[in-house]
């Protein structure tokens, strides 16, 4: 007889996760606020009492990244600390300090023939999370689906998984204490890739959407191979476009943060943008102070011409998310060249511009088609937790149902609610 396939394994599990997930996200749907906001507390709390937990199992796992040759970018994004995993219980509890927007109602009329329609919010149902090195997603996506009223299943990456997994059962059992359903957040207990195609072919109608947190290959392959909705971002081709009237001093401080707060994450700037008619005096500074603190420059012969350490920039850069201390400086003619650079080779993420112009502001924010846009402030702001939602699965920027954060009201759609006394339809 020919040898069992390992995905042969693999796919009951698979399929009886999904059936665990859809019977807890019925009860999740019509659990209270107040029970689901017990179990969030339950799970920033086990997060907090069992952090050296958390932190050896990490150490295991950068270790294996570090023997893979994973570079720094990758282990930053890897790693946690006692900092970052405060952060993380603090997210949970921001989480469920939100309004709860199960049962929300957005819109209401009466017709004419007396009949009461609303529109109310619903949890989407099954929430997949594919991510790859980050371990904190763990954390976020639990909280934003448990709040949402979804059940999650989640498959990290192989280099994360150790960690990811004593971060899922930490969760569990705060969500079991509260006395909600365990299955409603769940790990997939293998690094295999074959769970994660299972996974896309929405694990015999148990899935509802699938979010992928990671690089390019991971999000294409999501995409590509899906036959669920998606919510997801190919790349974070950010730009800051520094305008003629900027302020200098705000200008560096902008993109300084913008690109080298943390060079790892999506919304970190990788390519600058400089006004022609600012250049003269702004260029050249801003250039230096990239170079100073680290950052590698790749800039076209205006930039180069500034700092002759600026290395020679191609074509393959404009287009290119480096996530790490690499950026591309142009100059640019004016407004509507540096709206024609990001539309030809930006990626609908988050662009930011620096003008004291509040008309040249305007015309930026109403013409760059991107998830989001900034008028003086950092790229970095691209966050769900800075914009007031506690945490993100993830940066959207398709046009269907989520863009920009997804956090508690994106992973929510809605139902109609009639009430009628006796109305028939002629």
């Amino acid at each position: 007889m020919p040898a069992e396939r390992p995905e042969a394994s693999i796919e009951p599990m698979m399929l009886y996760m999904g059936r665990l997930a859809r019977e807890a996200a019925r009860a999740l749907a019509l659990a209270s606020a107040e029970a689901k906001n017990r179990a969030l507390e339950a799970m920033a709390t086990k997060i907090e009492q069992n952090a050296e937990k958390v932190l050896d199992a990490n150490v295991q796992d950068l270790d294996a990244a570090r023997a893979k040759g994973r570079d720094q970018a990758f282990l930053d994004r890897l790693m946690l600390d006692p900092s970052r995993i405060a952060a993380m219980a603090k997210g949970i509890r921001e989480v469920a300090a939100l309004a709860d927007p199960v049962g929300q109602v957005m819109a209401s009329w009466t017709r004419p023939n007396g009949l009461e329609i609303s529109r109310v919010r619903v949890p989407l149902g099954v929430i997949g999370i594919i991510y790859e090195s980050r371990p904190n997603v763990t954390a976020d996506a639990a909280a934003l689906c448990l709040k949402s009223g979804n059940a999650v299943i989640l498959r990290s990456g192989s280099e994360s998984f150790l960690t990811s997994l004593v971060i899922a059962n930490l969760l569990t059992e705060g969500v079991a204490e509260a006395g909600l359903p365990r299955e409603a957040i769940q790990l997939v207990p293998t690094v295999d890739r074959s769970a994660v195609g299972f996974m896309l072919q929405g694990l015999g109608g148990a899935i509802d959407v699938i979010v992928p947190r990671g690089g390019r290959d991971l999000v294409a392959r999501v995409q590509n191979e899906a036959r669920v909705p998606v919510f997801a971002h190919l790349e974070g081709v950010c730009h800051v476009y520094v305008h003629a009237p900027a302020d200098l001093d705000m200008a560096k401080r902008i993109v300084l943060n913008a690109k080298m707060r943390r060079t790892g994450v999506c919304g970190a700037a990788e390519t600058l943008l400089v006004d022609r008619r600012a250049a003269p005096t702004h260029l050249a500074p801003l250039v230096e102070m990239l170079i100073e603190a680290g950052c590698e420059v790749r800039g076209d012969p205006d930039a180069q011409r500034a700092d002759s350490r600026v290395k020679p920039a191609t074509e393959e850069d404009w287009p290119k998310e480096f996530l790490d201390a690499i950026i591309a400086v142009k100059v640019v003619d004016g407004l509507d060249e540096a709206i024609d650079h990001i539309a030809r080779y930006g990626s609908q993420h988050t662009e930011a511009i620096v003008t004291s112009d509040k008309q040249a502001a305007e015309t930026f924010l109403a013409r760059v088609d991107s998830a989001i846009v900034l008028h003086n402030a950092s790229t970095q702001f691209a966050d769900g937790g800075e914009f007031g939602m506690g945490t993100e699965i993830g940066i959207a920027t398709g046009r269907f149902h989520a863009r920009g954060p997804v956090g508690v009201e994106q992973l929510t759609t809605f139902k109609y609610v009639v009430h009628g006394n006796g109305q028939i339809r002629p």
